[in-house]
Order: structure tokens, then sequence, then C-alpha cells
């Protein structure tokens, strides 16, 4: 969603880079490159003269000025000001002291709060939470439904005791859902309210009901993120109809312009709490603004990747790994152990989005975008194809072996080769990792191959001892080797002191 604003400002960025000092002009220049990146994006534009005002303050300041990388500094400043219109620091849910905490969905129809619900459920479940969703949204057509499916494919509870389809009491059933979660012991009431087209008096006085009769802990505001610039004239609206605490962002995956998550949190003063970015029910996550801020600026979010394997990958099997590659040079790391690594790994989510996490890959968007995400499982297939032995010891797979593989797995015999080299080639370089050596290929950086220790510097060989062709300095040099032999003889060290000799106590003072 915010590839065009993070396209505009990597090449704002880029023209600064190399100069020594900033002039008010180069200043003004990129001030004026990052206004219009941002209306560009559809950032709202009390937003933008808020922000491209503190950005030209802080630029003009002793930070800048005296700073020994001014580009940089700028940099860090843009950074430092798109955290702040995110938000600031991250919003958690607040809990009730006596459970349930209840927590309230509002939005626009369409703008994907009954998905969410389930969202939410699944993340709170995975919080150690037993969260009950609640149908309150009578009106659409097969809502009520549509939240039992969801439920259903979360793993949670759900309280739906009319149909739907414009039956039913929407304020009575929110009501009665607090004394069914109590009864059956649920600590989280989500509930999912109705929506519509646009706002009008039914639907906020519905809402206003609804809250007065639950209390919720929790108003959340659920917003479609493709919805532009309406995206913040609808926050104002139900922030001053219903009152919101916090907004959800969903669709975050579209390819419409981010603008309105730019703008909502500023404008309404309400922090953006959890944003989904997927289809599927585990795509969605709390909402971090300086992450935000910084995969905006393309520096990635190591962050979010890091909780994301910690999630998937054990302690255990990660050690077991490590222990295979560290032992006889990664021969004890089997195809079984890679496919098991490569399961692991999917389990994380798409492989453009992880790589997407790294920093510095916008520059390589294009090809990031274009991965084939059935390679993995055409690699899964031919491995799954090829005998307990083969997986065990790649060597003896030969050419015969490499047919019936290429037939069992649907694939030309020139993808089973190459697959067999890439598997030797990775184990060799995660082996030399895991032992210590860093990346190969890359000596002298630590952490990247040739640490202390591991890279061994090529000295030039001796060509024997070089005699002098001065026959005085030689003479010279033959009677010092002459009395160092005899002093060898009488038990005393080269340089003719004796074992016992100590430094004076205040050289060693000095010297240490």
């Amino acid at each position: 969603m915010f590839d065009t604003l993070s396209d505009r400002l990597a090449a704002t960025f880029k023209s600064l880079r190399g100069k020594g000092r900033l002039s008010p002009e180069d200043i003004d220049a990129t001030a004026r490159e990052i206004r219009i990146a941002l209306l560009e994006a559809d950032v709202a534009l009390p937003v933008v003269r808020a922000f491209i005002a503190k950005v030209k303050e802080r630029a003009a300041g002793a930070e800048v000025s005296q700073a020994l990388n001014p580009a940089q500094q700028v940099i860090k400043i843009v950074n430092d000001e798109l955290i702040g219109i995110l938000g600031g620091e991250t919003r958690v849910l607040r809990f009730a002291k006596q459970p349930p905490t209840v927590i309230m969905l509002a939005g626009l129809q369409g703008a994907g709060k009954t998905t969410l619900a389930g969202k939410l459920g699944l993340w709170l479940k995975g919080q150690g939470h037993t969260p009950l969703l609640v149908a309150c949204d009578l009106q659409r057509p097969n809502a009520v439904t549509q939240l039992s499916v969801v439920a259903d494919r979360a793993g949670v509870a759900v309280y739906a005791p009319e149909p739907g389809n414009g039956v039913g009491d929407p304020v009575k059933v929110a009501k009665d859902s607090i004394e069914y979660a109590k009864t059956k012991q649920h600590d989280v009431v989500i509930v999912d309210t109705a929506g519509r087209l646009g706002i009008d008096e039914e639907l906020m006085k519905q809402a206003a009901d609804i809250r007065d009769a639950v209390s919720p802990d929790e108003v959340l505001f659920v917003v479609d993120a493709m919805i532009g610039q309406d995206a913040v004239n609808t926050a104002e609206a139900f922030r001053d109809g219903v009152g919101f605490d916090g907004v959800v962002l969903s669709k975050l995956d579209g390819d419409a312009r981010g603008g309105a998550a730019l703008s909502i949190a500023h404008v309404t003063g309400k922090q953006i709490m959890f944003a989904s970015n997927g289809e599927k029910l585990d795509e969605f996550d709390a909402f971090h603004p300086d992450r935000m801020a910084s995969r905006i600026l393309d520096m990635g979010d190591l962050l979010t990747l890091i909780e994301q394997a910690e999630k998937t990958f054990s302690q255990a099997e990660a050690e077991k790994m490590a222990s295979k590659l560290a032992s006889s040079k990664g021969k004890d790391f089997t195809l079984d152990d890679f496919l098991a690594q490569m399961e692991q790994v999917r389990k994380m989510g798409s492989i453009s989005k992880l790589l997407g996490m790294l920093p510095g890959m916008g520059q390589i968007k294009d090809q990031i975008n274009n991965i084939d995400e059935k390679d993995v499982d055409r690699t899964a297939a031919i491995i799954k194809s090829m005998t307990p032995g083969e997986r065990q010891d790649p060597v003896i797979i030969n050419g015969s072996r490499r047919a019936r593989i290429a037939r069992g797995s649907g694939v030309e015999v020139s993808a089973v080769k190459n697959l067999v080299e890439r598997f030797f080639d990775a184990r060799k370089m995660m082996s030399k990792m895991a032992q210590g050596g860093g990346m190969p290929g890359m000596p002298g950086v630590p952490g990247m191959g040739g640490g202390p220790g591991r890279a061994k510097k090529k000295t030039k060989q001796a060509k024997g001892k070089q005699r002098s062709g001065n026959p005085m300095k030689r003479k010279a040099e033959e009677q010092a080797a002459l009395a160092r032999r005899e002093e060898a003889a009488n038990g005393l060290p080269a340089g003719g002191q004796d074992k016992s000799f100590e430094l004076p106590d205040e050289f060693k003072k000095f010297m240490s």
C-alpha cells in the first residue's frame, strides 16, 4: 500500500546523499518533494501541512547543521515525524479488571468488521484468552452465518441467538451476551455490529444503543484502508456520533494509496491499534507506528520478522538443527531437515512478504513481487518423491534415480539435479555460519565470515636468513648470534635477561 510513497521518499533522500552540508535551498527542495509524495499518497492536507512544518523546522535547526551526515539526519527527522503522525507509541488493548472484557467493533458496511472479528478472536486466543464473538449485525443478509463460519475457522465460540436477515433486536443480543459469557467463562466478548453504506442517523443510534447496553472497555473503529480521503470524514463522524477508542485498519495489503492510515490517527487523535494485511485469519497483528514508519522508509521491519519466527520455530528444534549443521561439516543435515525448515518458513506467511520486511528490499521490489510461491511446493514434491535413503544421503542420486524422482514429482530431470546441487551449496554455507565462520565469500567482516581466528593471513614466504652486504655489519651480526647461543646454553633467555628478572612496580602499573 505504501509502495508509491516509499519510492518517492527514497528518490528524494537519494539526492541528499553525499552533501557535506545542507543549504536552506536544499531543505526547501526536500520539503517540497516530501509534500508532493504525501499528497500523491492521498494523505489529508492538514496532516501534510503539519508534517512539513515540523520537518522544515527541525531540518533548519542545529541537529542537522552540526551533524556529520546531514542527509541521514534529515531521514531520521522524517522517520520521527512519521512515527508521530501514525500515533507515536504502540497502543495495547485495555482489559477489564473483572472479566469479561467487552470489545465493540463499529464501522461502515464493507469495511471488513465480521472477518476482522474472527481475526481478532484468533489473535486473542493465541494470547491465552477465551474470546466470544457476538452476532449483532442482524441487518445485512447472512451476516450471522458469516460470523459463525469465521468463528468456526478461528476455533472460537460464537453467540448468535437470532437468525438475522432483518430479524431480531441487536441491542438485546448484545446485552444478553455478557451474561452468557460469564456463564460460559469467556474472558473477552467481541461484539460485531451492523454497518451502513454511508453515515446516517439510524446507524449512529443503533451503535450508540449497543454501546450503552454493554458499556464496552474498547470501541474499535474498523476502516477500510483503501477508502482514501473519505476515511477521515467517516472517522470524525463516528468519533462525534458514537465515540471510539482506537482504529483498526483492514485491507492493508491492497494496492490503493495509503494516505488514510497516515491521516486518521493525526486528525482524530485516536491511535491505530491493529492492522489486517491479508485474507487469511492469521494475517492480522498489532499496529506498531515505529515499524510502519520504518517500512515506509525502506528500512525494514526486522522486529516483526523476528516475532513471527519465534511464533513458528521452537527453540528446541532450532538448537537441534544448529547442532546438526555444526557437526561433521553439516553432513548430519539431510534433505528431510531441509524440507522441515522450508515448511516452517511457509507457516510464517508469504515469502515475498517476509523478504519485504528486510531493509533495502524496496530496491528489488519488482523481483520480490514476481516470486513464485509455488516453487516451495515443487521443491517439497521433489524431496517427497525420494526414498528415505536418498534423503539421508543425496550423493547416491545418480542419473536413473533422478529420472525416477522427476517422474514422481512431475518436473524435469534438470530440476532434480539443480535442487540437489543447491542443497549441497546451502548446507555448506549454513554449516560454515553455524560453526562461526559467518557468510562465505565475505572475509574480514565480523559475523560475515573471516572473523578473528578464522581468516588466516597469507604471509609472504621467507627466503631464508638474509646476510648484510656490509662486512663490518655482518661481523657484528655474527657476534650477536654467537652471544645468544652462549646465553641459551647457560640457561638464560634470549636477550641475556635472567628468568627471575621482574619489572619495577611503577612500570607494571603504567603497563596495566
